[in-house]
């Protein structure tokens, strides 16, 4: 069964944007805690690409369709697992990538959505935090997207998200989205 087109993020409202989000049915990874381990022999680095024995995945329909038994474990490790089988995979960074950003309103008011590399749409918010963690070349953004799983901010990204704090000036540096407010100066 093929996989529906992703959606042009620009000719969505948040609205919709937060429904199709809302709407996304994930298999229970969380629930699956199978015997049988092993290594997938994947990777997934920095930039979000999927390697498979130092191939890259080049079938965007696989990397999605992988993304959704991914589950991050409490040792920080991260597995691909499904009810039967437990795989472990290495992530260099962050398993996804936030690559395309949308905006509304200003301040206390904003609402930021954003599409990951592998087609997901995440509202940041409560349960979707942005995080910043300081680093020698400043702060980088981390989305929340699932149980542990995170999305660097891809750099244009980033950029963006930046012109928006500097925009906002008016207390603490950081950003408002769907009622919450992520401070920069929160860099771990």
């Amino acid at each position: 069964m093929p996989m529906p087109p992703l959606p042009d993020l620009e000719s969505l409202s948040l609205a919709e944007i937060a429904r199709l989000a809302q709407d996304r049915r994930l298999p229970p990874v969380e629930s699956w805690n199978p015997a049988r381990c092993g290594d997938s022999e994947m990777r997934i680095t920095r930039d979000g690409s999927w390697y498979h024995r130092g191939e890259p995945i080049a079938r965007p329909a696989m990397v999605r369709l992988f993304s959704t038994i991914l589950r991050r474990e409490a040792d920080g490790g991260y597995v691909l697992v499904t009810p039967v089988e437990k795989l472990t995979i290495a992530v260099d960074d962050a398993p996804f990538v936030a690559v395309e950003m949308k905006a509304e309103g200003t301040g206390r008011q904003s609402r930021l959505a954003f599409r990951l590399n592998t087609g997901d749409l995440v509202v940041a918010n409560g349960d979707h935090p942005i995080r910043f963690v300081a680093t020698a070349n400043g702060p980088h953004p981390y989305l929340l997207v699932r149980y542990g799983l995170e999305a660097l901010l891809a750099r244009p990204v980033y950029y963006e998200l930046a012109e928006r704090i500097l925009a906002d000036q008016d207390g603490p540096s950081g950003i408002w989205s769907d009622r919450a407010f992520f401070a920069v100066g929160d860099a771990e």
